[in-house]
């Protein structure tokens, strides 16, 4: 999934609790109505209303309004709602900008709730950039990572089996077979950031570390280091360009020429190949991105959306029944499979196990992490300098020094942008 960035202001701190702020009756029939922003294509239309349904019914004392927001200018909107005082009731927010939000004081500590949602089975992906400071904010909602999408028929022909590549080493190896004549073994632009940081993840390293409340770039440490030859190793297997990322041009758009055996994305990206050429369905399948040993996959990043409460909101305990029922499992397991997501626990990860893609995403998302879990992040993805070193190797760049020069743009952005 992709980042969203917000822009965040500062606003009153508010301590509100659960029943410090009462729910509000505003019917005649002494029924309650909940605002509740949900973002444009976060669930389908057939899956909300469903929902609605069926959380009216099991509570019918409690109406719900949705409103679908657009990801477009939705920070300085909600940024807005949160310091009014007529701030919806729920708000789904992209993970990792959680901490941004809660930073101003504006969102609802539900840390007491941990427990009894199930907190000990959250993918950590979700739940901990949900948190900040100690306190749980951000209740995990669904979630999405990247997986590797392949053409079973160049498989075939290669005579590479999929589902024995469980290592680096083996992937590789296997990479190497099917990088051959016309066809590219794997297509990997030079900026996909995302990917790099699994590979870091699973050296060890990190993208950035914190110490005393000051954020340190990281790229520099030897784990981050070796996750960055890894990087360049499996890179060279094809000819994705090096100065761009998996948007330019269109990776799907790639793959749908016929020419490349893998790529690394979300399972959606396998619709878009497909609807580009027709030709290909039937012929792309999914593997969750290999581990250094075979006992445990690779690291990635987890995308998604949290639940999120204002502290404005005069309809807490409402809102907390909304949240409760959609991050419950039996909601979550219907979202599953209906909108081809990983449930928010990990002991959920069965109810995709008939969707190849949903599956293998649901493998990764249990080495699943998240970037920093500090609101100076969004100032580092502004300018991004992880693409310009990642370029800057892959052109021929000492690494270290290249590496050097990256934490030293991160450390100066986390700790003006923060």
């Amino acid at each position: 999934m992709k980042l969203r960035l917000f822009a965040g202001v500062s606003v009153l701190v508010m301590t509100a609790g659960l029943s410090a702020c009462g729910d509000s009756s505003d019917a005649s029939d002494g029924s309650t109505t909940i605002d509740v922003w949900l973002m444009r294509d976060s669930v389908s239309d057939a899956f909300r209303k469903d929902f609605v349904k069926g959380f009216e019914t099991a509570h019918p004392d409690i109406d719900v309004k949705v409103q679908v927001q657009e990801w477009d200018g939705i920070g300085e909107k909600v940024t807005a709602a949160l310091a009014s005082s007529n701030a919806p009731d729920v708000i789904e927010t992209g993970n990792t900008q959680v901490a941004r939000f809660a930073q101003s004081g504006g969102l609802l500590d539900l840390s007491d709730k941990v427990g009894e949602l199930g907190g000990k089975d959250w993918l950590k992906g979700l739940a901990e950039p949900g948190a900040y400071e100690g306190r749980q904010y951000g209740i995990p909602y669904y979630a999405a990572n990247r997986v590797v999408v392949y053409r079973t028929d160049l498989f075939e022909k290669a005579g590479v089996d999929a589902d024995r590549i469980k290592t680096r080493d083996q992937w590789i190896a296997a990479t190497k077979k099917l990088d051959t004549g016309g066809t590219q073994g794997i297509y990997l632009p030079g900026q996909n950031w995302y990917t790099l940081a699994g590979f870091v993840w699973d050296e060890g390293g990190d993208l950035a570390t914190e110490s005393g409340g000051t954020w340190k770039g990281a790229l520099d440490t030897p784990e981050a280091l070796r996750g960055m030859e890894f990087y360049k190793e499996l890179q060279a297997l094809g000819r994705g360009p090096k100065d761009s990322d998996e948007a330019g041009p269109p990776q799907a758009d790639v793959m749908a020429k016929g020419k490349v055996a893998q790529v690394i994305s979300s399972p959606g990206g396998a619709n878009t190949v497909i609807e580009n050429n027709p030709a290909l369905k039937g012929k792309l399948g999914f593997f969750p991105i290999p581990g250094k040993t075979a006992d445990t996959p690779g690291a990635v990043f987890t995308g998604g959306s949290d639940l999120v409460i204002p502290t404005a909101s005069a309809k807490q305990d409402a809102a907390y029944a909304f949240v409760r029922e959609l991050t419950g499992d039996a909601w979550q397991k219907k979202l599953a499979v209906a909108m081809s997501y990983v449930p928010n626990k990990t002991t959920l990860a069965g109810a995709v196990a008939s969707d190849p893609g949903a599956s293998a995403m649901a493998v990764g998302a249990a080495e699943g992490h998240a970037t920093p879990n500090t609101p100076g992040w969004a100032a580092v993805e502004a300018k991004n300098p992880i693409k310009d070193y990642l370029t800057a190797v892959l052109t021929g760049a000492d690494a270290r020094k290249a590496a050097r020069t990256a934490s030293e743009a991160i450390t100066a952005a986390m700790n003006t942008g923060s």
